[in-house]
């Protein structure tokens, strides 16, 4: 089976053309993620729908997406990664050009659903391609900056979204973020052939596409824990991304500048944190143990946060705080995926895995939005430090690679 192997040219080392032009698609992944967020209030003149009309466009892409993206794994195991990216940029860009191109708002709604088909090939073929085609030794830098591109796809989308909408209206917004997933499609099919790296893992051939072995992969208990981490992962970042600042206004009286500051903090260390990060997973191999310090250290601050009303500066240390951890855990957690996952599975078993990314978005919502609801704003951060416990429970107690 030819694999990403096609993509990669010399002279070497390839991997690193590999890492970037992944890390791009990663970027596109994350843009238009978040591509309606700046461009709703625009929208929603426009048609004259309400609040909940719009959020269909969003329901249709995250439901497609948590449907259909452990398939698209096992396409990616089948047909080989690269193809399968990028028809998923093509599907993307396309389904947003439509939207600024066709004045209707419900096909609007079913381009945002086709938009989740294309946003199901991302995470299992951009983890099949870092897996299969960098070295061992570099593995660890390499999923980092793969993260890292993605928050910066998601850091750049609202003011560029918004630039484009001051040139040309939102539809010209929405043209010109398909053509940005057009131009990374393009790269990715114009890059010369090569040969694989000499240290890229073998592919298994012996039954591993079989879709009763692949499902009975899934279904193992080392799998399974780690779909629990990632569900876990996004409670976690669903509580301190999107009810720490009203939380804070509630429990403290928190002003919104400086709850919205501290936030602001939180997620640029982050970023910076995914780096440091990647690092660590490179020159170390306890990837669990790393994890394991850096959840008990987010679990530290979010507890800190419930019992004590800091002051500014002190409240936005502790932020930062948070997002460095949460930060330098995301390489290892990838590697701890890794570590588990049979030569030949990584598109499936990264594709039924990050699912636990949509469930966690589902259900994080309901959870935090009731204790808000309830008035019980600490809970929002006992609940964050909940997760982040549980989640040391999953890292630490996780069995071998299945067999």
């Amino acid at each position: 089976m030819t694999d990403a192997a096609d993509i990669l040219a010399e002279p070497r080392p390839s991997h690193v053309r590999l890492v970037g032009l992944v890390s791009a698609a990663h970027f596109v992944s994350h843009y238009y993620i978040l591509i309606l967020a700046p461009l709703l209030p625009f929208v929603r003149e426009a048609y004259g729908v309400s609040y909940t009309e719009i959020g269909l466009a969003l329901a249709a892409f995250n439901v497609i997406t948590a449907a259909l993206q452990t398939p698209a794994g096992f396409l990616v195991d089948w047909l080989g990664a690269r193809i399968i990216l990028i028809i998923g940029l093509l599907i993307g860009a396309c389904a947003f050009t439509v939207v600024g191109l066709v004045d209707s708002f419900w096909v609007m709604v079913a381009m945002f659903g086709l938009a989740g088909i294309g946003n199901t090939v991302y995470h299992p073929a951009d983890y099949a391609l870092l897996s299969q085609h960098v070295p061992s030794e570099r593995i660890g830098q390499a999923f980092s900056v793969h993260t890292f591109a993605g928050m910066m796809g998601s850091t750049a989308a609202p003011a560029s979204l918004l630039m484009m909408q001051s040139l040309w209206g939102w539809r010209g917004a929405f043209i010109g973020a398909g053509l940005l997933g057009f131009a990374v499609a393009a790269i990715l099919m114009l890059v010369r052939e090569g040969a694989p790296l000499p240290a890229a893992a073998p592919v298994a051939k012996d039954g591993a596409d079989k879709p009763a072995d692949g499902w009975r992969l899934l279904l193992s208990t080392p799998i399974l824990m780690n779909l629990f981490f990632f569900v876990l992962l996004a409670m976690i970042s669903g509580g301190m991304f999107n009810y720490s600042v009203v939380a804070l206004g509630a429990l403290y009286g928190t002003p919104p500048a400086i709850a919205n500051s501290a936030l602001s903090s939180l997620l640029l260390l982050s970023a910076l944190g995914v780096l440091a990060g990647g690092v660590i997973a490179t020159r170390g191999t306890r990837h669990a143990f790393v994890a394991a310090l850096g959840l008990a250290g987010m679990a530290a601050t979010t507890l800190l946060i419930a019992q004590i009303n800091f002051g500014t500066a002190a409240l936005v240390a502790v932020m930062t705080v948070f997002g460095f951890f949460y930060g330098v855990i995301m390489p290892s957690r990838d590697m701890i995926v890794r570590d588990v996952t049979p030569p030949g599975s990584f598109g499936k078993v990264f594709g039924f895995i990050t699912t636990g990314f949509n469930i966690g978005g589902i259900v994080s919502p309901l959870i935090f939005g009731a204790i808000m609801d309830h008035g019980n704003p600490q809970w929002v951060f006992v609940a964050v430090a909940v997760a982040a416990l549980l989640s040391v429970l999953t890292v630490v107690t996780l069995p071998r690679k299945p067999a």
